[in-house]
């Protein structure tokens, strides 16, 4: 009897477990939802999270350009979420793939960078990662394709591109438009597909996090996978919100994008300055705050969206850069732009006594930052204002009391000017 019962409450010691990791697990999904587009698949996912072994998840980057913005850090989030559970994210640098330039988005053929400069937007790439990621070697690994790629034989890389027809390849929407279009496109973009496919390969990846623009090359990547034995990687796909101007997706080349690297006080500008109807998806997608309290939000929008707008702004500069500096910034903000105050960090700039005009005070402010016809395109379009005055005239005196004035150009130089 006494060895039946034990056995019975091992049984009932072994279910709770199971059941606890399978809410344990179903939290995890719940909580990729916010941001999650597709995931192929999602029963797959389930079974992978609950083998109880550690996943191998692939973050796969080219360096063409060294900027992560927001828009990356959904998928880094989601990473980090996992790595919690114990799985080890790869960092994929893509140094060998960046030589030949991801067509993917693109009417046009990349340039080729230099292996100097790789390096550089490389180191620049983990050090902005590592602001949402663990640094931890068990939870962490760096790696770069040129491990492999240097390595392989022109009989290997043959033997790849064999397992993938044109048709396939040439079927790409972004190919379809070049052609359209009468634009080029090298056989260099066109194996491009296949070089990533691979690198699932080399990794044994379980999982991958991507946005959609990259599911035509991972899901070639299960391809190979299963043809090399492997079982294939989970793809997840995340939304994709337009950048800060309302448009097009966030992109540097475009400039409406939140940078990692972009200090506080310029992730909180750039967060001020999205549409109204965007701010809803921000918090979303950008933020942690609950979805019961955006809801909430959505609901008042309308009779305050400014009050959202700021606490946004608020929420992004706390995620990245903690809670105090969030407040700070908040502060700084309502003061300059609401009660139009004079921040107290606004550089001092000594002119003497002499007389000045508008013209050669801007030049002794700005310079050399900008030049002397964007000094007064600025005049122009009224973004010069002096104490409450806007300066219409880049030739206007300025008269300079003994205490001195306030300058401001644009919506965030400020400059407190003195004899």
């Amino acid at each position: 009897m006494n060895k039946i019962k034990k056995k019975e409450m091992k049984q009932e010691r072994e279910k709770g477990s199971i059941e606890t990791s399978q809410e344990r697990i179903n939290r995890i999904i719940d909580s990729f939802a916010r941001t999650t587009e597709e995931i192929f698949s999602l029963d797959e996912l389930r079974e992978k999270l609950f083998s109880g072994r550690q996943l191998k998840m692939k973050f796969g980057v080219d360096v063409t350009a060294p900027d992560l913005h927001i828009g990356h850090a959904v998928n880094l989030w989601m990473y980090r979420r996992l790595q919690e559970e114990g799985h080890k994210m790869i960092f994929l640098i893509g140094d060998f793939t960046t030589q030949i330039g991801d067509p993917t988005g693109k009417s046009i053929t990349r340039p080729i960078i230099s292996p100097e400069e790789i390096q550089r937007n490389s180191e620049a790439f983990i050090k902005q990662a590592l602001m949402v990621l663990h640094d931890d070697p068990n939870l962490i690994e760096i790696r770069r394709n040129s491990e492999w790629y240097n390595k392989m034989s022109a009989k290997e890389l043959l033997s790849l591109i064999s397992m993938v027809t044109y048709n396939r390849l040439i079927a790409r929407d972004m190919f379809q438009q070049r052609i359209k279009e009468g634009k080029e496109i090298y056989m260099n973009e066109m194996i491009y597909p296949v070089l990533q496919a691979y690198d699932s390969v080399a990794l044994r990846a379980d999982l991958t996090i991507i946005g959609s623009d990259q599911l035509f090359n991972e899901m070639m990547g299960c391809v190979f996978q299963e043809r090399f034995e492997q079982k294939p990687q989970v793809i997840i796909t995340t939304k994709i919100t337009p950048g800060i101007d309302g448009k097009e997706k966030q992109s540097k080349s475009l400039g409406n994008y939140i940078g990692l690297a972009h200090p506080p006080r310029d992730k909180f500008g750039r967060a001020m300055s999205i549409p109204d109807n965007l701010i809803i998806d921000y918090f979303r997608v950008y933020t942690d705050v609950p979805l019961e309290e955006i809801a909430k939000m959505e609901e008042s929008l309308s009779s305050n969206p400014m009050r959202y707008k700021l606490l946004l702004a608020q929420k992004i500069v706390e995620r990245y850069h903690g809670e105090e500096v969030a407040q700070y910034e908040l502060e700084w903000f309502k003061r300059t732009f609401s009660e139009r105050q004079v921040p107290e960090d606004a550089p001092q700039i000594s002119i003497g006594t002499s007389p000045i005009n508008a013209f050669q005070l801007l030049r002794q402010c700005l310079a050399p930052t900008l030049s002397n016809s964007e000094i007064r395109r600025l005049v122009a379009q009224g973004a010069v204002r002096i104490g409450d005055q806007t300066i219409e005239k880049a030739n206007e005196k300025i008269n300079l009391p003994s205490e001195g004035i306030k300058l401001k150009v644009g919506k965030k130089r400020w400059f407190k000017v003195v004899p």
